[in-house]
């Protein structure tokens, strides 16, 4: 089956919208690109598995992000999942900061395809973009994954417009008490 844009105009109010998305908890990456443009990154939460066998993953990157031409450029981009220990570099790459200047804290190494890999990364993945589909005002990149490394621990989140503690590993931790 083929399908069409049905992007239209909408009656939802735009702050409306964020606040509904500020209740969704999401972990916190930095997305990164490497290539003859030099080494840029940004700090996001629109990334998602889309496929195990091949490796897929898609990342949401607005049409004016800087980053967002060096991905294109490149073919490739890098995602790297943070610990609570990383908040300093979710802030610094989300900062007025942009390209090298990004970089100046962290461990960084070059992964697959050039794109920077922090060293410590709860898991990173370097992904070759294999599809580019623009809805509004971004770009969603597929990208097939080339290079991987998983630690072990817990991830970063962030939801309701701030960082949040990590959840406990015990499931029991779970329950309620009746």
């Amino acid at each position: 089956m083929e399908t069409q844009d049905k992007v239209r105009p909408s009656a939802v109010l735009n702050s409306d919208f964020r606040k509904g998305m500020r209740r969704l908890s999401s972990s916190v990456s930095l997305i990164t690109a490497g290539g003859e443009l030099g080494r840029n990154g940004m700090t996001a939460t629109a990334v998602c598995s889309v496929s195990a066998e091949p490796p897929i993953l898609l990342v949401g990157i607005n049409l004016g992000a800087s980053i967002h031409d060096q991905i294109m450029q490149s073919g490739s981009f890098g995602v790297n999942l943070l610990r609570p220990r990383h908040r300093h570099l979710a802030d610094r790459f989300s900062s007025g900061l942009s390209g090298e200047a990004r970089f100046e804290h962290g461990d960084w190494q070059q992964g697959a395809l050039g794109v920077p890999i922090l060293e410590d990364a709860l898991a990173s993945f370097a992904c070759e973009v294999i599809k580019v589909v623009t809805v509004g005002t971004h770009d969603i990149f597929f990208g097939q994954v080339v290079g991987i490394d998983v630690g072990d621990g817990t991830p970063l989140l962030y939801g309701g417009g701030q960082y949040e503690i990590s959840l406990a590993a015990n499931p029991l931790d779970y329950h309620a008490t009746l």
